[in-house]
């Protein structure tokens, strides 16, 4: 079955760096754009980045700059290398893919603040 494991998220400082992983599993890795979300409370989930399988790259408008995703297709995990983390980045980030319907991994907090 399709698993999405995400790891690396914690508490940072604004200004501070994040590094994001998403492990996946039980689909082709390599053909597929992998997504990562975010949802913060109160709020609804968000796009952040996209990767596609030919590794074109899409942000949104308030991470350009700041944040990368990236992808290793040998090791079957996407990435998400976050700097100059503001305090409204703090949210739940999730890996996502898109098979018959869209999968979500169970998330990873992220909370900025001093």
């Amino acid at each position: 079955q399709v698993q999405l494991v995400e790891s690396g998220g914690g508490l940072v400082q604004p200004g501070g760096s994040l590094s994001l992983s998403c492990a996946a599993s039980g689909f082709i890795f390599s053909i597929n754009t992998m997504r990562w979300f975010r949802q913060a409370p109160g709020n609804e989930r968000e796009l952040v980045a996209e990767i596609s399988s030919r590794g074109n790259t899409n942000y949104a408008e308030s991470v350009k700059g700041r944040f990368t995703i990236s992808r290793d297709n040998a090791k079957f995990t996407v990435y998400l290398q976050m700097n100059s983390l503001k305090p409204e980045d703090t949210a739940v980030y999730y890996c996502s893919v898109n098979l018959n319907r869209r999968y979500y991994g169970r998330g990873t907090q992220v909370t900025v603040s001093s």
